[in-house]
């Protein structure tokens, strides 16, 4: 069969079998494969845990190029980025009819998700990639264990590993929307101490002991538990807030990690959830990513979710879904997993970020000629 590019999702333990992966390399054998570990896979309006999930597409007017880095340490992150962009090539030589070189349109990244600093991670991508050029993607998952996430770039998946599609063509329309839908509560405080991602005070108090006090009981499920209560970050800039969830917790030193930098001197405020505000978010994101292509029904949508959504909807989680299939229609093909966080800009025209507890809708159609 041929195909350009095969996504795969799964959970980690679908991923530690050889076998599947290993029999749709040899049913695709001139494909690029790119994926990662999820907290649940999504397969059109399906949900599913663990299991993996591949989706194969053709181009007729791109090109697909892969790259992959290791890292070692989050601090590494943003050279980790850099490193990423490097690799891939300005322009690729488009399939017939096309013919031609064609620019490098857009980047899929999927990275780890328990060693990287996804802030760090997209502004060393975004710096070293050619003006014009978007990204989004998603970290790996683990269900709501947080103990090893895996990435596959065209190899086995391995784990602190980063993945880049970078895909290629004039032809090619990328659309893309990220939107939450939490709601605030309590005070809104000062990050007074933190160091990139580690959080270690709020309004000069120990910003963990604050969480475990709202929290009470589920305070002792961290960092599970922190996914039903993110925080809303804000900085002086004026900038749109972000959200950030925890991904581990230090007891001993009091502090937090989170998947995105909590920068000193912004201001953090507790979120919780809101069912229907939540699914009216997954439908926004698709609606702006619709719009952005020209309101023509997209080829694909690759739906990158975050894992405190899916627990907190519970059996309602395929809702969000649906809401993405009645804004982009019967015709689209939907796949993509439940993340530890999500890379896109707000919009287009927004500057790329790393985003927890939204849904992100990125749609690909192409031009016919």
């Amino acid at each position: 069969m041929k195909a350009d590019l095969v996504l795969v999702f799964g959970s980690v333990s679908a991923f530690e079998r050889a076998e599947p992966l290993a029999e749709l390399k040899a049913f695709y054998p001139a494909a690029r494969f790119a994926g990662c570990s999820t907290a649940g896979e999504i397969r059109g309006t399906q949900v599913l845990d663990e299991t993996l999930v591949a989706t194969a597409l053709q181009f007729d007017r791109a090109a697909v190029r892969t790259a992959s880095v290791t890292i070692d340490e989050m601090s590494e992150s943003f050279s980790a980025g850099e490193r990423l962009a490097q690799l891939l090539p300005p322009t690729a030589e488009l399939p017939a009819p096309a013919g031609g070189e064609g620019p490098l349109v857009h980047v899929f990244v999927f990275s780890d998700g328990l060693h990287v600093n996804g802030s760090d991670l997209v502004r060393g991508l975004m710096q070293r990639l050619p003006a014009r050029v978007t990204a989004t993607g998603g970290l790996a998952a683990d269900g709501a264990r947080f103990s090893a996430t895996v990435v596959v770039a065209d190899g086995g998946p391995a784990a602190k590993t980063v993945a880049a599609v970078a895909l290629y063509g004039s032809a090619l329309r990328v659309g893309f929307g990220s939107l939450g839908g939490w709601d605030p509560f309590g005070p809104e405080r000062m990050i007074t101490r933190s160091r990139g991602n580690v959080l270690c005070e709020l309004d000069g108090r120990s910003a963990l002991e604050l969480y475990e006090q709202y929290l009470g009981d589920q305070a002792r499920e961290l960092p599970a538990s922190g996914l039903l209560y993110p925080l809303s970050l804000r900085t002086k800039s004026g900038e749109p807030a972000v959200v950030r969830t925890i991904l581990a917790v230090d007891r001993e030193r009091m502090t937090m990690t989170f998947a995105g930098d909590m920068p000193e001197g912004s201001y953090a405020r507790l979120m919780k959830a809101n069912f229907d505000r939540l699914i009216d978010g997954a439908m926004g994101a698709a609606q702006t990513s619709f719009e952005a292509i020209g309101e023509r029904d997209p080829d694909f949508a690759l739906l990158i979710s975050c894992v405190g959504r899916k627990l907190v909807l519970k059996q309602r989680v395929e809702e969000e879904v649906e809401g993405v299939r009645d804004v982009l229609g019967p015709r689209t093909v939907l796949a993509g997993f439940y993340s530890y966080g999500e890379i896109s800009p707000f919009t287009p025209g927004a500057k790329c970020e790393l985003h927890n507890q939204t849904m992100t809708v990125t749609t690909l159609s192409e031009m016919e000629t």
